[in-house]
């Protein structure tokens, strides 16, 4: 169970990145989407969105990493 949770807790930031990269795709081509008035401001709520789901599947990793000890020195908390 505890495998399928950490599964869409991964999934759904992948989707929110993959959603953001549809919107800076979108801009690049000319296509405005419905909630923003501006392509400007849809670049930028793409990126944002790709941001939030790639740091946090990133900060995931980490953190699973570094609770397994199969990180580099430089990556490992300081003080432990």
């Amino acid at each position: 169970m505890a495998r399928i949770i950490a599964l869409l807790l991964l999934v759904l930031p992948g989707l929110l990145a993959g959603y953001g990269i549809k919107l800076m795709r979108d801009m690049l081509f000319g296509v405005l989407q419905r909630p923003f008035p501006y392509l400007w401001m849809q670049f930028l709520g793409g990126l944002l969105f790709f941001l939030i789901g790639l740091g946090f599947i990133g900060g995931f990793i980490l953190h699973r990493d570094r609770k397994r000890n199969k990180v580099q020195d430089r990556f490992k908390k300081r003080g432990q």
